[in-house]
């Protein structure tokens, strides 16, 4: 028996596995608000994600990149290791927080759990990636949010101000369609391109693929069949933590949201390459777009929560990992 590809394979299903978790932790945020406002119903929103998913892995490959050049892992079941320590590490932080309903961010669990598995590993960790690529993002993404949707939200009252409330509801919560069809897609092509950039980590250290090679077709494909079907199976728990508890949602609001979130991660994606968190993206937004009303139509316990759930995602999936990684270590000697 090939036990080099027997254990190759195993580590890309559990890949494939983190990237399932992702679909039903994270996706559901980029529809959350389409729901909250009633635009869509939440079968008909999930539905849309999960095919919009599918299609925007198939977008780009920059951010996957970013994840490859974060560490070098050594050849061999020592660089399998390495990855399937991190992959279980943040997987385990993900069932964690999806299980209290916190909207915490599965790309910030991964990253964080890589960086875990490598210290222990005893390879050498970019942090001058880490720096520009993950933890500048990680602040500026959710920020730029809030402030863009504030101000489209304000621009959106300026237009609108005499017009008949009720036909400019009906006419967001159509908008809303698309705008949640954009948010979905925007997270297809960050969120998707994480777990092609891993496997592709796992093939270069088994040298089933040579480095610097381009991302296979049947990679991008898996990463995307995975997202998309976490997406259809289990959103609904963190949904309504996006949808109903940071803010009673109207459709204007909703649309704003949506827009600007799926602005932030195109142009994070496209731009700057930068592996920045769904969750947090349209998180901010919601609150720019609620603030624009007024500071107190904002549930700010529930936001400091969310918070929370933040900060510790880096730290906590990194320690994860660390543990798996010992675990391994002393069962297997790699």
């Amino acid at each position: 028996m090939n036990w080099e590809l027997f254990f190759t394979i195993l580590v890309i299903v559990v890949a494939l596995g983190f990237d399932f978790t992702n679909g039903f932790h994270d996706a559901a945020n980029a529809i959350a608000t389409s729901v909250g406002t009633k635009a869509l119903r939440v079968r008909t929103a999930l539905i849309m994600a999960a095919v919009c998913n599918f299609i925007g892995a198939f977008l780009g490959q920059e951010v996957a990149k970013t994840i490859q050049s974060i560490t070098t892992p050594p050849s061999g079941y020592s660089g399998l290791a390495l990855v399937a320590a991190a992959l279980l590490g943040a997987i385990t932080w993900n069932m964690i927080t999806w299980y209290f309903g916190l909207p915490s961010s599965s790309s910030h669990a991964l990253l964080g759990a890589l960086v875990g598995a490598a210290l222990v590993a005893g390879t050498t960790v970019k942090w001058d990636t880490i720096w520009t690529k993950v933890l500048i993002p990680m602040v500026t993404s959710p920020v730029a949010g809030l402030i863009l949707a504030f101000l489209l939200m304000r621009l959106i009252v300026v237009i609108f101000r005499n017009r008949n409330p009720q036909k400019v509801g009906s006419g967001f919560r159509h908008a809303q369609t698309v705008s949640a069809a954009a948010m979905a897609l925007g997270h297809g092509l960050q969120d998707a391109q994480k777990t092609m950039g891993i496997i592709v980590l796992v093939l270069i250290s088994m040298n089933f693929l040579p480095a610097d090679s381009a991302i296979p077709t049947w990679v991008v494909a898996a990463s995307a069949g995975a997202i998309s079907i976490g997406t259809a199976v289990g959103g609904k728990r963190i949904m309504r933590t996006l949808g109903r508890r940071v803010i009673d949602l109207d459709p204007a609001r909703g649309f704003s949201a949506e827009a600007t979130a799926a602005s932030v991660l195109y142009t994070t994606a496209y731009v700057f390459a930068a592996p920045v968190s769904t969750t947090q993206v349209i998180t901010g937004s919601i609150m720019g777009a609620g603030v624009e009303k007024r500071v107190k139509a904002v549930r700010w316990n529930v936001g400091v929560n969310i918070m929370w759930a933040w900060i510790l995602t880096l730290p906590m999936s990194a320690m994860s990992a660390a543990i798996y990684s010992w675990i391994i270590q002393l069962i297997f000697g790699y």
